[in-house]
């Protein structure tokens, strides 16, 4: 599993958010994003070039 922090979010909608934008990546098997602490847990392989792009479109910033 690997962790992220995400800048941005503000309450659970940006989680939902983030959450969909993540899984609709593929080879991403869990995700899990907690508000309080803005971090970003993901199971599976991921290109960190097109999750980044996934979660800036949705208006985050991936740290």
């Amino acid at each position: 599993m690997k962790t992220y922090h995400v800048e941005g979010m503000t309450c659970q909608h940006c989680v939902h958010a983030v959450e969909e934008a993540v899984k609709a990546l593929s080879n991403i098997q869990e995700v899990h994003v907690n508000l309080k602490t803005g971090t970003l847990k993901i199971t599976g392989s991921v290109d960190e070039a097109k999750l980044k792009k996934a979660i800036e479109g949705e208006g985050y910033k991936l740290v």
